[in-house]
């Protein structure tokens, strides 16, 4: 089974900054995306960003210029590094790794708390 864990979150003031690490252990394979996902309260869960293992991005229009998705293939590992941060950005932020081969999965983390407050 794939086990997928992030960490990073925590508090921070408008303007600042914060990284999140992604770690995706087990027989994922070598046909799959991952990315960030967040969902605040009474929001849907949304996009943030993505990345192929080609390393192909894509990102959510409101974060767009602030935050940078990288990823480490070898390793299996996932970062997003967010600066420039708002209020608005506060939800709890997921780790997805989706495999794309047949069947299609998602595997997804527990979530981290990024709060935005001064």
């Amino acid at each position: 089974q794939v086990q997928v864990v992030e960490s990073g979150g925590g508090l921070v003031q408008p303007g600042g900054s914060l990284r999140l690490s992604c770690a995706a252990s087990g027989s994922i394979g070598s046909s799959y995306v991952m990315g960030w996902y967040r969902q605040a309260p009474g929001k849907q869960r949304e996009l943030v960003a993505g990345i192929t293992s080609g390393g192909s991005t894509d990102y959510a229009d409101s974060v767009k210029g602030r935050f940078t998705i990288s990823r480490d293939i070898a390793k299996n590992t996932l970062s997003l590094q967010m600066n420039s941060l708002k209020p608005e950005d506060t939800a709890v932020y997921y780790c997805n790794v989706r495999k794309t081969n047949w069947p299609r999965r998602d595997y997804w983390g527990q979530g981290t708390q990024v709060t935005v407050s001064s």
